[in-house]
């Protein structure tokens, strides 16, 4: 969604904060107790294969990667639109951890031809694929197939019959669970959530709900399904975007009120060993897009965060929550930035305070709605990313890109500027860098090819402080003089040169004649009276060197 004015939030905000404060300090303190921010997987982009269209799903399975969306072909990493493409109709498979392009590639067309959801079973040998779609390679079927991993075959005898779009699919042992658009499974009355066995027989668990389901995550060591939504009411009780039901009956189990308003519906639940992770998207006033996080044990809210920008798809990974959304103000959540007219796609949180870490890669907003990122998955370390994007840190990259642990990306080199000079020093000036992973980075003077000074410094994007040196130097001296910036792995290349003509100091004959001369007597110029024109205090003779 696009951005909006950002008053409309204020009454939300307030809420939020009286209502996560006890336990937002209670988390933060353990946070600090326990060593403080966890690390981040690196921001820069891994090479990766493009899609010609929109990723809405990713899933994984046993080292691969599933690709699901609106796509008709894919091509390789670095080529342009029309380039090196290969068939894949809105369906594609990756190595995880390589990257490489694998032969799996059953297509899903008809109806809206596009895959919207996906989930591998817990064992990894089948996936199930929803969507908008009346066929599987050949096999027919009704928005919802499942493919056998081992030899990427469609199973001919799981077509349960789902009568509108599948926006949402979680697998237990023996269940699949799918919510969407739907009001009849397999002929029978399912009001947009449902549950089939592994063959796809329609099972007795049943949960009226009034309107979409875009989210669901099972948790069965706790006796819930969560499932998230644009809904209101669900067994005809008041449950807005958010509930939890018994995973047989599907009767309610938990609901959360004054978690969202009216205006915002949850867009993505992910989970791990103790917590539950939601986000979601709002439109019109008083609206939320954040993150929230809550305890599976009892259903109650760790914390709240208070960022505009409407959350796609979240999934937590060694003490980091990573989200997709466009986030343009998150000046409330600690580690946070202010608005500033744009927008960052992709944040990394610490799971158990909210706050938000030094991880900035990006994406464009790219087509359709221009959301950017919508799908996020790891395997094997890795980080991967699907959405409408088409450049990924201000590079071309459409539709799909990943991240893992090697930090590969220099911080850029700032400009050095002259500050003042006099006799005996020279005091340079630059603004401080920012890399996208680390926030402290340490910044190296060079004089004449010979290191001199080192200065330490945390930056970010948006606030990159002035930093300067004084350097002790003789008068009438000339020196050239280089900066480097480096994150402690990765070192920036040399600044252009400054070359700086230090003044000379006045001589001790032109310091008497001016002691001694009457003071309404005229200045008498000489040939060593202060510094030459062409040697005026820190005169830069080579600035662009």
């Amino acid at each position: 969604m696009r951005l909006r004015k950002l008053r409309t939030k204020s009454v939300t905000r307030t809420a939020v904060a009286a209502l996560v404060c006890t336990t937002a300090l209670l988390d933060a303190s353990q946070a600090v107790a326990a060593g403080g921010d966890p690390g981040t997987l690196a921001a820069d982009a891994l090479s990766t294969w493009q899609t010609d269209g929109i990723v809405w799903s990713l899933a994984a399975a046993n080292g691969v990667v599933y690709v699901g969306g609106s796509f008709d072909s894919i091509r390789p990493p670095g080529a342009a639109p029309g380039q090196g493409q290969v068939a894949r109709h809105n369906f594609a498979a990756f190595d995880a951890a390589t990257g490489k392009l694998l032969p799996c590639a059953p297509s899903f067309t008809g109806l809206g031809h596009t895959v919207r959801a996906m989930k591998a079973s817990p064992d990894g040998r089948v996936l199930y694929v929803g969507g908008s779609f009346d066929r599987a390679a050949s096999a027919p079927v009704a928005n919802m197939a499942a493919v056998d991993t081992a030899g990427c075959s469609v199973r001919k005898e799981f077509h349960p019959g789902v009568s509108a779009t599948v926006r949402a699919i979680e697998a237990t042992g023996g269940t699949v669970y799918l919510g969407g658009d739907f009001g009849r499974v397999a002929g029978q009355v399912r009001s947009r959530i449902a549950a089939v066995d592994t063959k796809g027989a329609l099972l007795p668990f049943k949960a009226d709900i009034d309107q979409p389901v875009r989210a669901l995550s099972a948790a069965p060591s706790h006796g819930r399904i969560f499932v998230g939504g644009d809904f209101e009411t669900v067994n005809g009780r008041p449950a807005r975007s958010l509930v939890a039901l018994n995973p047989t009956s599907g009767a309610t189990v938990l609901s959360y009120p004054g978690w969202f308003p009216s205006q915002s519906s949850v867009k993505t639940i992910a989970r791990d060993d103790s917590r539950f992770f939601v986000g979601a998207e709002g439109h019109g006033p008083g609206i939320y897009d954040g993150r929230i996080a809550g305890r599976l044990a009892n259903g109650t809210m760790v914390w709240k965060d208070t960022c505009f920008g409407a959350t796609q798809a979240v999934v937590p990974f060694k003490g980091v929550l990573y989200s997709a959304s466009h986030a343009h103000n998150c000046n409330e959540t600690p580690g946070g930035f202010p608005d500033r007219g744009d927008r960052q796609h992709l944040l990394a949180q610490s799971v158990t305070d909210r706050r938000i870490l030094h991880w900035f890669p990006d994406t464009n907003g790219g087509l359709g709605e221009e959301v950017g990122p919508r799908a996020l998955v790891v395997s094997k370390g890795v980080l991967w990313v699907g959405g409408e994007f088409t450049q990924v840190n201000e590079q071309p990259q459409q539709g799909l890109t990943r991240f893992g642990s090697r930090d590969t990306g220099a911080p850029k080199v700032p400009g050095l500027s002259l500050s003042s000079a006099t006799a005996d020093k020279v005091t340079l000036a630059w603004r401080a860098t920012w890399d996208r992973d680390d926030a402290s980075l340490t910044y190296r003077i060079y004089r004449d090819g010979k290191l001199v000074a080192r200065q330490t410094k945390r930056s970010t994007y948006w606030n990159l402080p002035k930093m300067t040196y004084t350097d002790p130097v003789r008068p009438g001296s000339r020196h050239s003089y280089r900066i480097e910036v480096t994150d402690g792995t990765n070192t920036s290349e040399k600044s252009r040169a400054l070359d700086v003509t230090v003044p000379k100091k006045p001589t001790t004959r032109a310091a008497g004649d001016a002691a001694n001369r009457p003071s309404n007597a005229p200045e008498r110029a000489t040939a060593d009276h202060g510094a030459a024109p062409s040697e005026a205090p820190g005169h830069v003779t080579g600035e662009a060197r």
